[in-house]
């Protein structure tokens, strides 16, 4: 029973991974077509709010059908949402950071050229790890952090050729120093906000389905106050859903989709498992750019996605156990 178990958790883990994969790609080409068709513009931040009730609406749901009945999808909220508020609060931790990290990120891409930034925020991955060991007490091998080192080189290098080249110098009223200061501090929300929440859902016997529920519910209002702040006279004048069609929503449920998939990565695998999946998602939807979208190939992205590829089978490779002394066999 031991053993189907940890088969069938295998199996999800790796199930996860590569649909978080796929649903990555899809979500960076689905969002390059949204912003080249003609037509008028979705406003951006409202779609973040929306892509939040879809996932609130949907792990419902699936809270639902996990428990069989209203009355005890009922009494599982209530108990674990209303009756238990200090878990519930917990779950603001990783909810606000989240916030802190997107605000960071607008400081740094203000103040950044595109490649930059983006090379810059790859360093999410690193400090991913790094809070794995420190909050997880988990152990790295030496393999495994040099595997980091070289995801993020590659990562870099993939993100470097997809670039169309920017200037890199900085224009008035610019600080490539607060930029580059306020990406790694966004890196480091992102790896302690992914690390804090995979610890709620192992160390936890709540189901990861109520866990989003809590997450959507507390997300919502943050992200009503960001659009607001953000976008406020745009979504007055124009309308929360202004230039939504069925692309548009297509796109909603997407985003939606990639949250809860990055909650089964983190409850049947771990944080870093998702960077990978999240690294090698950029590189495949540069593949399919460059199939289907006339993008053209260089040493350069050759090279990053050589480096991606051997940095996932170096930090996946297990060590062969030591087989067991045998003290009749000594020699002396």
């Amino acid at each position: 029973m031991g053993i189907e178990k940890t088969s069938q958790a295998n199996a999800m883990k790796y199930v996860s991974l590569v649909t978080l994969t796929v649903q990555n790609s899809a979500v960076a080409l689905s969002m390059r077509y949204a912003r080249t068709r003609s037509g008028e513009m979705f406003i951006a931040s409202s779609a973040v709010v929306m892509a939040e009730v879809v996932k609130l609406l949907a792990s419902l749901l699936l809270v639902y059908k996990q428990e069989g009945s209203v009355q005890h999808w009922f009494m599982t909220l209530h108990t674990h949402i209303w009756q238990q508020k200090i878990d519930t609060l917990k779950v603001s931790v990783p909810s606000f950071i989240y916030l802190v990290q997107n605000n960071l990120l607008y400081v740094s891409a203000s103040n950044l050229d595109a490649a930059t930034y983006q090379v810059t925020y790859q360093m999410k991955i690193l400090t991913t790890a790094v809070f794995a060991v420190l909050l997880l007490r988990r152990e790295l091998r030496s393999l495994q952090w040099l595997a980091l080192v070289l995801l993020t080189a590659g990562v870099a290098l993939v993100q470097l050729s997809a670039t169309d080249g920017g200037s890199t110098t900085t224009t008035a009223g610019q600080s490539r120093v607060l930029g580059c200061v306020a990406a790694i501090a966004a890196c480091c929300c992102s790896g302690f906000a992914g690390i804090y929440f995979e610890k709620i859902l192992k160390g936890s016997e709540v189901s990861v389905w109520v866990r989003n529920v809590q997450l959507s519910l507390l997300s919502l209002p943050l992200g009503a106050a960001t659009a607001l702040a953000t976008d406020g006279s745009e979504l007055m004048s124009k309308g929360f859903l202004h230039a939504y069609d069925g692309f548009v929503w297509y796109l909603v449920c997407l985003n939606a989709l990639g949250g809860l998939l990055v909650a089964l990565v983190v409850k049947y695998a771990d944080n870093i498992l998702k960077g990978f999946a999240t690294s090698l998602a950029i590189v495949l939807s540069t593949v399919v750019s460059a199939a289907f979208l006339g993008f053209v190939l260089t040493l350069q992205f050759a090279v990053g996605t050589a480096l991606v590829i051997v940095s996932v089978f170096l930090y996946s490779h297990q060590p062969r156990p030591h087989p067991p002394q045998n003290p009749m066999m000594k020699v002396y």
